[in-house]
């Protein structure tokens, strides 16, 4: 299985950190925090990597490189300036990926799942990830995302209920006949594809309750990066 990581964001709630320097490659517990993805890639077993990007996305390919020194083959898939959005940049990313399922991870979160794990472990019967669908990693809700944006019943992700929800942690096994309808190069979000799936019955989803940050602000960076040096 390939995995894509989604580098292509501005950073805008991180400004000024990122105005010189693009959100994967800053530094948390001592080193880029893209590279604990790469590393724990490797680690899954995982071989083939896709990086998409925009701002600033020549820093990110002068210090990944071709990803040899974590025994991984890096290709990166460029942007136009102000990017795709998350379903536009995979779609671009397609002819890259290839036909079979792949491995989706949002370079701006900080997770300790075992996406070796994750990839192959099974509910039941059901397949890693459904045909035209897809298989998310949710979480509890953080304190700054408390209405959450999926609920689950039985595997299967359901739009939100009131009396329990659960955030998508930004990491996810695609079938890329999802993005079929998509065209290259354009910008779409993600978010209408996943309730197409919800509808079709092809959304699956299964909870994490390790530790899961979205680095998203300044604040929320600074705490992560205290707690891995502390670690």
């Amino acid at each position: 299985m390939k995995a894509m990581i989604l580098a292509a964001g501005r950073g805008e709630r991180m400004r000024p950190l990122t105005d010189h320097t693009p959100k994967p490659l800053l530094t948390v517990g001592g080193k880029p925090l893209i590279v604990w993805h790469l590393e724990k890639l490797a680690a899954a077993g995982f071989r083939e990597v896709v990086i998409n990007h925009a701002h600033l996305g020549e820093q990110i390919e002068a210090t990944l490189g071709t990803g040899e020194q974590w025994g991984l083959t890096l290709r990166y898939s460029p942007e136009p300036p102000g990017a795709l959005e998350t379903a536009g940049g995979i779609a671009t990313a397609l002819p890259l990926l290839g036909t079979a399922p792949f491995l989706v991870v949002n370079g701006d979160v900080w997770c300790d799942v075992d996406f070796g794990h994750f990839c192959r472990s099974t509910v039941g019967n059901r397949p890693t990830c459904p045909t035209a669908g897809a298989r998310l990693l949710l979480v509890p809700n953080p304190a700054h995302h408390t209405r959450g944006d999926f609920s689950l019943d039985g595997g299967h992700i359901t739009l939100a209920r009131d009396d329990a929800t659960f955030t998508y942690a930004g990491i996810g096994i695609y079938d890329p006949a999802l993005f079929r309808d998509v065209p290259a190069h354009q910008p779409m979000k993600l978010r209408p594809l996943l309730d197409a799936a919800i509808a079709a019955g092809t959304l699956q989803g299964d909870i994490h309750r390790g530790r899961w940050v979205d680095v998203g602000t300044p604040a929320r960076l600074a705490e992560l990066d205290q707690e891995l040096q502390s670690a």
